[in-house]
């Protein structure tokens, strides 16, 4: 299927930012709230990474959209306001990055909306877009964040274009992600011991620009949504942040559509093609509505 994105542009490019500081590492090791040292890498990513890595998309007017757990707003407020008065994209990703599969979706919608609160009320702003931090969203939890005036999600991973989720969500907008788009695939060893359990890994700088450059000519060619994402405490290190200058670089010499994870919604919503039956949350639709048959 080929895409008319906007002015002409061959393909979209969403830059995400998934910015969690400490909580990404108590969400899985509750018991680390007194280890100093694992918990410096989140503090390294709000108080050193946050600056770095927004002076990098000003330095070419990059566009971004940064998903922040809502406990973060009254933790790190100046970085929080540096994010929005920079003009990136605020979006609702829960409160501490708490286990969305241990929930029901009355539970996951009750902590989605102590998140819009206080976005709200620290920032003045509401986020029209969700992602889950950590677990699954339920079934329901679409159709009910529609009902809350949510525009679009990015939980999935059943596509490499946006796509509408299935009845009765409606029209709410899902924009997929990919874990080989994701920093933290390739950057998370940095806690001694491990955290979580088995993660101890981290790959050639040289080597991710490669794999980056490889994927994102790929959706180029085929007219696809490349969707990014980033964790300040991994690529906004002195070194990384160069090697994301370099993948920017190139991405900002391509005919290519940069934009925002709610303007790429938006045009989805007003422009994007029903799903075909064969679509994976249409078949797992099916598959759900036979379970609970």
């Amino acid at each position: 299927m080929t895409i008319a994105w906007p002015h002409g542009h061959s393909a979209a490019v969403v830059i995400t930012v998934a910015f969690e500081a400490e909580l990404a590492i108590l969400a899985v090791a509750p018991d680390a709230t007194d280890r100093a040292k694992s918990l410096s890498v989140g503090t390294y990513g709000a108080t050193r990474g946050v600056p770095r890595l927004l002076a990098e998309l000003a330095r070419r007017g990059t566009p971004s959209t940064w998903f922040v757990p809502s406990a973060l707003l009254e933790r790190y407020p100046e970085q929080a306001r540096a994010i929005r008065d920079a003009g990136h994209e605020l979006a609702n990703c829960g409160v501490v990055l708490e286990d969305f599969g241990a929930m029901d979706t009355a539970a996951q919608l009750a902590m989605v909306r102590r998140a819009q609160e206080a976005f709200q009320h620290s920032l003045g702003v509401l986020p029209t877009g969700f992602r889950v931090g950590r677990g699954e969203m339920s079934p329901g939890l679409p159709a009910a964040l529609e009902a809350e005036g949510f525009a679009w999600t990015s939980s999935l991973r059943g596509d490499d274009r946006p796509h509408f989720h299935a009845a009765p969500a409606g029209r709410l907008v899902e924009i997929p992600q990919h874990h080989q788009l994701d920093d933290l695939a390739y950057f998370a060893f940095n806690l001694d011991p491990p955290i979580p359990v088995g993660s101890p890994r981290i790959a050639p700088t040289g080597d991710v620009l490669d794999n980056r450059i490889t994927e994102f000519d790929a959706y180029h060619a085929e007219g696809l949504c490349f969707v990014l994402t980033l964790h300040p405490e991994l690529i906004a290190t002195p070194g990384r942040i160069g090697m994301l200058a370099r993948f920017l670089d190139h991405v900002h010499n391509q005919d290519v559509w940069l934009a925002t994870a709610g303007e790429v919604a938006r045009f989805w919503g007003e422009h994007g093609p029903a799903n075909p039956p064969d679509h994976p949350v249409e078949v797992f639709q099916r598959i759900i509505g036979e379970t609970t048959a």
